[in-house]
């Protein structure tokens, strides 16, 4: 009995070594082969979104009935973005799972899970990298177009979305130097961009505007209440506009994500097994 209890502590420590080997030291995450796929994915499609944008542009045209129309033109862009993101995925995750290390003494599902966690890796990290180059590029091109309005002096920037309308409301028959007040615009603009996030034009602002307009173009009140009446509501429309497209290119948006990550992630447990099947 006293040999027999004295020979426990010696298996229970064989037991506890055992399963301290059956525990891998190293990370069950190859990043090298992440980090890989992730650049092969980015610069494939910053490529592909190069050739994309040629093609766009080659298809429309300043010309009336010349070109493809701008709703072609965008079912053709959101096409294009989701087969580029299907395929640019596809590549990175199918890269992150064969070039990743070859796991030894593990379960067959736990392969076939770690696989579809390196092509999902790849993609995110893919898109990090394609985002944060698009952002940089962003900035430049807005920090360039600043540069640029300081030298045009007493005119609207380009970017106001509000500045064509301005225009339309301040015309005369006159010239338009004549008629232009680089504070009345600044006033008009600031009026209608408050007026339409609250969904409607007061009375006092719709006949202050109309004052304003009838003693830049000459108008009389009636039609110069008619004029802001429906310079108003071309806003409002356009606004609309953009809102609805705006949601419409989002929710795409997430499609093409969405099946961009599904390819990674199932790419890479093709590379994963093949990566296992080959022989020396």
């Amino acid at each position: 009995m006293a040999a027999q209890s004295s020979s426990w502590p010696i298996a229970d420590r064989q037991i506890s070594l055992n399963a301290g080997k059956n525990e891998a030291s190293s990370s069950a995450v190859s990043w090298a082969a992440v980090i890989s796929g992730a650049f092969v994915a980015s610069s494939l499609s910053l490529i592909l979104l190069s050739l994309g944008t040629g093609l766009g542009f080659s298809a429309v045209s300043p010309w009336t009935h010349n070109g493809a129309s701008a709703a072609a033109v965008g079912a053709g862009a959101i096409a294009w973005l989701i087969v580029t993101q299907i395929a640019v995925s596809g590549l990175g995750g199918y890269l992150g799972g064969r070039l990743r290390t070859k796991w030894t003494n593990v379960h067959s599902d736990e392969v076939y899970f770690r696989d579809t966690a390196h092509g999902l890796l790849v993609w995110a990290v893919g898109m990090v990298i394609t985002a944060g180059f698009l952002a940089s590029a962003a900035a430049s091109f807005a920090g360039a177009e600043r540069t640029g309005s300081q030298f045009d002096s007493g005119q609207d920037s380009s970017l106001n979305p509000n500045a064509y309308f301005v225009d339309t409301l301040l015309r005369g028959n006159g010239p338009a130097a004549d008629k232009t007040d680089a504070s009345d615009r600044a006033e008009v603009s600031r009026t209608f961009a408050h007026d339409l996030q609250q969904g409607a034009m007061p009375d006092g602002d719709r006949a202050y505007l109309a004052e304003l307009v009838s003693a830049r173009t000459g108008l009389n009140p009636s039609d110069s209440d008619k004029r802001v009446t429906a310079v108003f509501s071309e806003i409002q429309e356009s606004a609309a506009r953009a809102r609805k497209t705006l949601a419409h290119l989002s929710l795409w948006l997430f499609v093409a994500l969405l099946s961009g990550a599904f390819s990674a992630s199932y790419a890479g447990t093709i590379g994963g097994k093949q990566r296992d099947h080959m022989t020396i």
